[in-house]
């Protein structure tokens, strides 16, 4: 996340992401210079990428949840759950690193660029969330001793704030909601795939910022003054805030990454990337204060085909209802049925990858990706305004348990006109 820099090293920079148009010589493009690209409905721009985020985040994804009234009771269960964020991030994206160098070794090849890049920013960012850069630059190499000293980590300054808002020490609290988030974001950082990797370590820290700027103005609400929050004045507060040199760092890092020619996949992830993080907000500010009835409120489920090119998200139960149906086609293919709206279904790519099928009444339509022909997906026939999901296809980060029941696909009128939930052809 961040750490304070001198204004010297500001001045040596070119315009910052919030500010005006960046130099043609260190501006990172998505794509080629050309005119706009219509892609699957959507105008790709050539545009500063600062911008071009900024607009999606905003457009898309609205006011962040934590930009609202805090009480006492809502940070009790709140400031738990971000120090666990805060304590993991560091090992996460120091972790994120070991799977590229094996691959390497075991394969006898050089480190690809731009992974090379990707581990110089993660080594920083790692570094700096243990209280490295704020030691160098205030007090120089001869303090480098000092970095045993772990009340520097970030998430310890995070702690000794939350103990002057709460009156108490508290400690991470890795509940499911954090547990899925942590996973699904570590395999974003650890992707062997550069554009999803690179897409989730921009996301993280652009997430970052406006994260950390909405729940400082939200905890204003305890009274205590803004600048004396310490994890939330080094990131985003004062005159120079660091959390901004993170956002351009992160972004500079797609001109090397990010090939012209995967501009649009870029987005695709980078929207998918900010949603886990905006989701895992989201599900915090659900989980109940004390005396309060839980929420049976839905998560935001990432799903694909075997060979990646198509994906999609739903959203639907931790512990969703699955149906086992013994029909002929999903005995041959094990499908596992979910069954979700078609409002809480999204195809984030590779609807030029799908092959339809159908057969008997001709009303479901079975969808196969062309490439590795899995059937991630279909619109079935007890519900063709919506969506059939095969579970086996999500990830299973967010999935808490499935609850089965079966289904006789082989007498599907019989099943049907005794109400139960089902699929089948």
């Amino acid at each position: 996340m961040s750490a304070t820099t001198p204004n010297a090293v500001r001045e040596r920079e070119q315009q910052s992401c919030r500010g005006a148009e960046m130099t043609s010589t260190v501006r990172p493009q998505l794509i080629e210079q050309s005119p706009p690209a219509q892609v699957g409905g959507e105008s790709v721009r050539v545009a500063d990428p600062c911008a071009q985020l900024a607009e999606i985040v905003r457009d898309e994804f609205g006011v962040h949840p934590f930009a609202t009234t805090m009480d006492t009771p809502r940070l009790e269960v709140l400031l738990p759950e971000y120090l666990a964020m805060s304590v993991a991030f560091r090992y996460l994206q120091a972790a994120a690193q070991k799977d590229v160098i094996f691959a390497a070794i075991h394969e006898n090849r050089p480190v690809p660029e731009g992974i090379e890049v990707m581990n110089s920013v993660g080594n920083f960012l790692s570094w700096d969330e243990s209280g490295g850069v704020d030691l160098l630059l205030n007090g120089g190499k001869e303090m480098l001793p000092e970095i045993l000293d772990t009340d520097r980590f970030h998430s310890e300054l995070l702690r000794a704030d939350a103990r002057r808002m709460l009156g108490h020490e508290i400690e991470p609290n890795y509940s499911q909601v954090t547990r899925r988030y942590l996973l699904a974001l570590y395999r974003g950082l650890a992707s062997m795939d550069v554009v999803v990797r690179c897409a989730h370590m921009v996301a993280f820290e652009f997430h970052a910022g406006i994260m950390i700027d909405s729940l400082w103005g939200a905890v204003a609400t305890t009274g205590l003054p803004r600048d004396e929050l310490s994890y939330f004045q080094r990131h985003v507060g004062g005159e120079d805030p660091a959390e901004e040199y993170h956002i351009e760092m992160t972004q500079r890092m797609i001109a090397r990454v990010v090939a012209p020619t995967e501009g649009e996949r870029f987005l695709a992830e980078f929207r998918r990337a900010y949603g886990l993080h905006i989701e895992w907000c989201h599900a915090c500010m659900q989980i109940p204060c004390a005396g309060t009835a839980a929420s049976d409120e839905d998560v935001l489920h990432a799903g694909s085909c075997h060979c990646g090119g198509v994906k999609f998200e739903i959203r639907a139960p931790a512990a969703p209802q699955v149906v086992r149906c013994n029909c002929s086609i999903c005995e041959m293919s094990g499908f596992l049925h979910l069954l979700v709206p078609a409002d809480r279904f999204r195809l984030v790519s590779g609807g030029d990858l799908l092959s339809n099928y159908q057969f008997n009444t001709g009303i479901a339509t079975h969808m196969f990706c062309k490439v590795c022909g899995t059937k991630p997906f279909y619109r079935p026939r007890s519900n063709p305004d919506g969506f059939s999901i095969n579970v086996r296809c999500l990830d299973r980060s967010t999935v808490d348990c499935m609850q089965f029941s079966d289904f006789d696909g082989q007498h599907w009128e019989d099943g049907i006109r005794e109400g139960v939930a089902t699929n089948g052809e």
